[in-house]
C-alpha cells in the first residue's frame, strides 16, 4: 500500500478559487485522497478542485464549515479501506507537511486524535490581540470539554476511523471546533498536539481570520 493510500484529507471549500488548486497540489504530494466539499461556492472553486484531481461532494448551497466537515466525513466512512481523516482549511494557511506528521503520530496508535497547535512553538505570527482571544476561546472550551488543550480553535486536526465514526456535527458554525473537541471528550479518546505553523495571508485573513472573527468565536462559545 502506497503511504497514505489509507487516509483521506477532508477539505471543506467555500469560495477558494484563487487557492484551491494550489492547496490540492501541495497535498497530492503525500496525500493521494482528498475530499473537497464544496459548500455552495457561486465562484466555481469546486469545479476547479476536481479538475485538480480531488474528489469532490457538492452542497446545493451554503451550509457552513461544520455541515461540510460533516460531509466529508461521512463521505470518507462509505470507503472501509480508510483508517485516518485529516481536517484541512482550503484558504492555503495550513501545511501538509504538519498534517503528515499528525498522520504519522495516528500510525504510532498511542493516539487516537492528534490536534493541531498554534501554541506550541513560535512559527505562527499572531497579533497580541488575537493570541489573547485565542487563548480565552481555549480556556473556556478546556472549561467546558475537560480536555486540555492549548489551541481548540485550529482546522488542523487527525483522528482515527474510530474518532471519526463518533463524530457528528450539528453546529455549522465556527464554533463546530468546540462541538468536536467536546464530543472526543465525551468518547474518552486519547489525544494529543502537535506544533503546526499556521500562515496568515491577506487572503486568508480575508476570508475569516481577523481577530474581528475570533471575536465572533468566542462569543458564539458563550451564547451557546
Amino acid at each position: 500500500m502506497l503511504e497514505n493510500n489509507d487516509t483521506i484529507v477532508v477539505v471543506p471549500v467555500f469560495s477558494e478559487a484563487p487557492v484551491i488548486a494550489s492547496v490540492i497540489d501541495e497535498l497530492a504530494l503525500y496525500f493521494p485522497n482528498i475530499y473537497c466539499v464544496d459548500d455552495g461556492s457561486p465562484d466555481g472553486s469546486g469545479e476547479i478542485a476536481a479538475k485538480s484531481g480531488a474528489h469532490v461532494v457538492w452542497h446545493p448551497m451554503n451550509f457552513g464549515q461544520g455541515a461540510a466537515l460533516q460531509t466529508g466525513i461521512e463521505a470518507g466512512l462509505e470507503n472501509p479501506e480508510i483508517k485516518y481523516f485529516v481536517t484541512f482549511d482550503g484558504d492555503g494557511q495550513h501545511s501538509p507537511l504538519d498534517a503528515l506528521e499528525m498522520v504519522r503520530t495516528l500510525r504510532a496508535q498511542e493516539f487516537d486524535v492528534v490536534f493541531g497547535s498554534r501554541f506550541l512553538d513560535e512559527r505562527t505570527e499572531l497579533t497580541t490581540a488575537k493570541r489573547v482571544v485565542l487563548k480565552l476561546a481555549v480556556s473556556y472550551t478546556n472549561a467546558l470539554t475537560g480536555l486540555k488543550l492549548t489551541d481548540a480553535h485550529n482546522g488542523l486536526r487527525a483522528f482515527n476511523r474510530s474518532v471519526a465514526s463518533w463524530i457528528n456535527l450539528s453546529h455549522n458554525g465556527m464554533a463546530h471546533a468546540t462541538e468536536i473537541v467536546n464530543q472526543i471528550s465525551k468518547g474518552n479518546f486519547r489525544y494529543c498536539e502537535r506544533p503546526v505553523h499556521i500562515v496568515y495571508t491577506d487572503y486568508s485573513k480575508a476570508k475569516g481570520q481577523s481577530l474581528w472573527n475570533s471575536v465572533n468565536i468566542l462569543f458564539d462559545l458563550i451564547l451557546r
